[in-house]
């Protein structure tokens, strides 16, 4: 939730307009200000479409046990068409790889969701969960597959230890 509140902080602050954020300068500076703005991103603000740019996520537990599911919210810019979302607290039983990639396929307004398992095997402590959103384009000819990171994020995450206790 906290980096939802600070993306739309952020996001308040880049639509103020220039002459009112800095009401001291002659109205020269402002309008130039203004001509060097996206009229793309203009419009989005108008229109109260900004919020199809945003990248942020939600885990639901913030500390989660070994052997525990963490259910997973967010929202990539509606532009990506499929999410990444990896962890060193997302491991696999007999793995010889410590970070764990999960794939999230998004709806078309840039929301999905997911379960992903902690391991009974996973490191206990302090990690970071690291969110990319993506846009990946296939060439029907050649087959190559391009690419594009369009957002980033990254929320702290707690694995405790298994109690066996937790179930009674």
């Amino acid at each position: 939730m906290r980096a939802i509140i600070g993306m739309t902080a952020a996001a308040v602050l880049a639509i103020v307009p220039a002459g009112a954020a800095q009401a001291g300068e002659d109205d020269e500076d402002a309008r130039n200000d203004e001509d060097t703005r996206n009229d793309e991103d203009t419009e989005d603000a108008k229109d109260g479409r900004w919020w199809r740019k945003l990248t942020s996520f939600h885990l639901m537990p913030h500390s989660a046990h070994q052997n525990d599911v963490v259910r997973a919210l967010l929202h990539c810019p509606v532009d990506s068409n499929h999410a990444l979302i990896g962890s060193t607290a997302f491991m696999r039983k007999g793995s010889w790889r410590t970070y764990r990639q999960v794939g999230v396929g998004l709806s078309d307004r840039g929301f999905g969701k997911a379960g992903i398992i902690i391991s009974r095997y996973a490191p206990p402590g302090h990690h970071i969960v690291h969110l990319k959103c993506v846009q990946v384009v296939i060439d029907k000819a050649t087959h190559i597959r391009k690419v594009k990171v369009l957002g980033r994020a990254a929320l702290p995450l707690v694995v405790r230890e298994f109690r066996i206790k937790q179930y009674f």
